[in-house]
């Protein structure tokens, strides 16, 4: 069995080709952040390299050494970070020195198990010329080697390259199969499981590492903390945190962009309290707080907010200059108690 929680479709796809023998050469599996696609493609690897058939066992030795990141033949490639730095020193882009040792390495037998098989995680990081030195791979894919590409935004890939893989893309859950799947299979309170299955967006990965470590719940308090405190804040104090979330964006572009969505469910929840809807809000733990605000505001003024903070996203995908786009976010605030046009 593959247990995995939610995509059925994508598990069924892959299940059949591998029955069939019709397993693509190469895939990309594109979504939001934490929806399984990177469990989707290491259950694949074990699928495809399982020791008692074609079904990802999760007792087995091979199964095992992949959960493990710890078999030969199963390689994953991500941006890397200078000795002794940390995640958030991540290097802008995978180099092609890692292309050509994946190119390397794929021209070899598998060693231990039947595929060799290679994840890129966070594929939109390829730069051109490491994205062409692997799209020679793609076009002459060599003997029982799979490539999967895993992101959170191929809009960034070259056309090319999407164009070799199989796409697959995965959809966000419901907050009901989250949070049944916290309850029934993880044990995490009832209240909780709900509170992660609406903060989540549909990312079962961010809820189940939230139940099993609380700094995870408590980080993201304290950012939502400083950007409702934005709400209120001088201009001074907006531009100063808007250099400072700009500054991240060149290496941890994702991290930025969850920022300003983590904003816009507070806004949302802000819309849905003004609107009478309180029992639908994402942030049921901060409910005294949305009402406070919510009546500092016209639903006007709440509904031209949040459209400037999806045309603040938008702009940051089509790679305008960070800093400008969040300088003009946080001037189109809208101030407490008055109408005022955003500009």
């Amino acid at each position: 069995m593959w247990k995995f929680v939610g995509q059925p479709r994508a598990v069924e796809l892959l299940t059949h080709s591998l029955d069939y023998d019709r397993l693509s050469h190469a895939y990309l599996f594109t979504g939001p952040p934490h929806v399984g696609k990177m469990t989707l493609a290491l259950k694949l690897a074990q699928a495809l390299n399982c020791e008692t058939g074609r079904q990802p066992c999760g007792e087995c030795r091979s199964c095992k050494h992949i959960a493990a990141g710890s078999h030969p033949d199963v390689r994953i490639i991500a941006r890397t970070a200078e000795p002794g730095a940390g995640e958030a020193d991540l290097k802008k882009e995978i180099k092609i020195a890692q292309i050509r040792e994946l190119q390397q390495t794929a021209s070899l037998e598998p060693y231990e198990g039947r595929y060799r098989v290679f994840i890129i995680n966070g594929a939109e990081h390829l730069n051109e010329e490491s994205a062409n030195c692997l799209l020679k791979t793609l076009e002459e894919p060599p003997q029982r080697v799979l490539i999967i590409l895993v992101t959170t935004n191929e809009r960034m890939l070259l056309p090319t390259v999407v164009s070799r893989c199989q796409r697959m893309e995965l959809f966000p859950l419901s907050s009901g199969e989250i949070e049944q799947e916290l309850v029934a299979n993880r044990g995490v309170p009832v209240e909780k499981a709900e509170l992660l299955s609406k903060l989540c967006r549909g990312g079962i990965g961010w809820a189940v590492t939230a139940a099993l470590d609380d700094k995870v719940l408590e980080e993201h308090r304290q950012r939502l903390t400083q950007l409702r405190d934005l709400n209120e804040a001088a201009f001074e104090h907006r531009f100063e945190y808007a250099a400072r979330l700009a500054a991240q964006f060149p290496k941890n572009r994702a991290v930025v962009e969850d920022t300003l969505r983590l904003w816009m469910d507070w806004w949302r929840d802000l819309l849905l309290v003004k609107a009478g809807c309180p029992e639908s809000v994402v942030n049921t733990d901060e409910a005294d707080e949305l009402r406070r605000q919510a009546d500092a505001y016209t639903l006007a003024q709440i509904r031209d907010f949040i459209g400037s903070i999806q045309a603040s996203l938008k702009q940051l995908e089509q790679n305008a200059n960070p800093r400008l786009a969040l300088e003009v976010l946080m001037l189109n605030v809208p101030p407490a108690g008055q109408e005022r046009v955003c500009i």
